[in-house]
């Protein structure tokens, strides 16, 4: 079993969990990810590790509640245990050797973004960190973002916060400035990391994104997370997250991402009346 060591709400959607587990904690990377299950009973899930810290023998999650399980998740508090907490699993980014890299988080991706920047500054490298929200009430990480990176943007979509607009206009307008980046790392929703991607290409720039799409054993046995990568079939469980994002086929990913929409909505649903009847 893995203790809930402390549990923060981020936003009116989003938490943050300090899990025991020193051993995921001791071999966790940047990129990486974990596959948990709130009980015996629970479906398998995979979360990104948002942080760790190898002398405490913690890892920290960020996730949003969106459908059933991570309704269930939430409903745990610090000192209760998960059940199961597999990992770290993935590839873990490859940050060395980069000198000057924009970030890119969208929403919760934010959260996935962060511990890359972080990894960065720590190596020495400039970071240009860009985050965008949908409005200032859904902002995370912001003082998180802002201590490892050299310049820092809060964009949001109603202008309720830092700037109004994407981080594609941020972004387009670091480009026109003159500024260039060895590497441009984008993480969020797949139609933000589509049109930063498209971006990016216009000005020859590397760009990679982390995708997160179905996942379930996480060992490249069930091919739920299979995605198109230059012409060839990739899964992300075990060749990513992480790929080059002028080769990914985001059209695909999106139209197999809506696939269980409806049944997560029906799971999530049921799942709260349960909770609400206890």
């Amino acid at each position: 079993m893995y203790t809930i060591l402390q549990k923060e709400a981020l936003n009116p959607t989003v938490t943050r969990m300090v899990i025991d587990a020193p051993l995921i904690a001791r071999k966790a990377e940047p990129g990486q990810f974990v596959i948990l299950r709130v009980d015996e009973a629970g479906e398998r899930i995979p979360l990104t590790v948002a942080d760790f810290d190898r002398e405490k023998g913690t890892v920290t999650i960020i996730f949003q509640i969106v459908g059933a399980t991570t309704y269930k998740l939430n409903q745990l508090s610090a000192g209760d245990s998960l059940h199961d907490f597999v990992g770290p699993l993935g590839v873990a980014s490859h940050v060395e050797g980069l000198k000057k890299v924009a970030v890119i988080g969208g929403g919760v991706g934010s959260a996935i973004a962060y511990p890359i920047a972080k990894k960065l500054h720590d190596l020495g490298a400039t970071v240009h960190s860009i985050v965008g929200f949908r409005s200032k009430d859904l902002v995370i990480l912001e003082e998180e973002f802002r201590a490892c990176s050299d310049l820092f943007t809060v964009m949001t979509d109603d202008g309720s916060y830092g700037e109004k607009g994407l981080v594609t206009n941020a972004l387009e307008q670091l480009l026109q400035k003159g500024e260039t980046y060895d590497e441009v790392i984008a993480i969020g929703p797949l139609v933000m990391m589509k049109f930063v991607c498209k971006l990016t290409r216009e000005y020859g720039v590397k760009t990679v994104v982390s995708m997160n799409p179905i996942m379930i054993d996480g060992t490249g046995m069930c091919g739920g997370c299979r995605l198109t990568v230059g012409g060839k079939v990739k899964f992300a469980c075990v060749d990513g997250p992480d790929f080059d994002g002028h080769e990914v086929d985001f059209d695909e990913a999106i139209e197999r991402s809506t696939m269980y929409r409806d049944f997560e909505r029906h799971q999530y649903e049921a799942a709260c009346n349960l909770f609400k009847g206890v």
